[in-house]
């Protein structure tokens, strides 16, 4: 067994992100209220029980794209060496994850604009972005030494998840490029850097965690 996902599985998820693009383009060009799942649905080639067997609400048929960054900056915070300082590890993934690599990978970024700018879609990005924290916070967790303190973990991964949404819908809300001055990348290296620079999470050695999750003190 490689992991590898089935050929059945491949296709559900091709599937998904079929109608998940077809969703985008339509809410961009009309708006999501406008919009309805059965348009949504014979855009996309599936019947209407295909869209629900899928996604419950016509806004969440976008999650998936609003999502991807968010795995992205995930997979490569789990990937990176560890000998690497956990909050550089952090900041240097989320740049890059908000940095794009390609002309499709652009191509998202301003779907991603036009769908935050969308007040009916709200509940949906509020809903990927603790999807995403839930994710991170494992990640963080696995970082860690043994006996790290579970809430300050937890409140690494909300610092850190909340300055990738302020970053993005701050630009979502700018006329900023991609890239350079006012880009995702660029606000999100300092919202990283502001959001989270104050928690004992980083750099801490080894000698000053104990199973209890409190502080190690002078007389222990």
């Amino acid at each position: 067994m490689t992991g590898r996902p089935t050929l059945t599985q491949r296709r559900r998820d091709a599937t998904r992100l079929e109608i998940a693009r077809t969703a985008a383009a339509l809410f961009a060009e009309q708006g999501a209220e406008a919009t309805t799942a059965e348009e949504i649905a014979a855009a996309a080639g599936v019947s209407l029980r295909t869209f629900y067997r899928y996604f419950s609400v016509k806004e969440d048929a976008v999650a998936p794209l609003l999502a991807a960054g968010g795995q992205r900056w995930v997979d490569l915070l789990a990937e990176s060496p560890a000998d690497v300082p956990l909050r550089e590890a952090l900041e240097r993934s989320a740049v890059e994850s908000l940095t794009p690599a390609d002309d499709e990978a652009v191509e998202a970024m301003h779907w991603t604009r036009d769908l935050l700018r969308d007040p009916r879609l709200d509940g949906t990005w509020q809903r990927v972005h603790a999807a995403s924290e839930a994710r991170l916070r494992g990640v963080l967790a696995a970082r860690c030494p043994d006996g790290a303190d579970p809430l300050e973990v937890r409140l690494a991964a909300a610092a850190a998840t909340a300055a990738i949404r302020v970053a993005l819908e701050q630009w979502a809300g700018s006329d900023a490029a991609v890239t350079g001055p006012g880009s995702p990348q660029d606000l999100g290296a300092r919202c990283m850097r502001e959001l989270t620079a104050g928690l004992r999470l980083w750099d801490r050695p080894a000698g000053e965690w104990r199973p209890s999750g409190e502080r190690m003190t002078a007389d222990g």
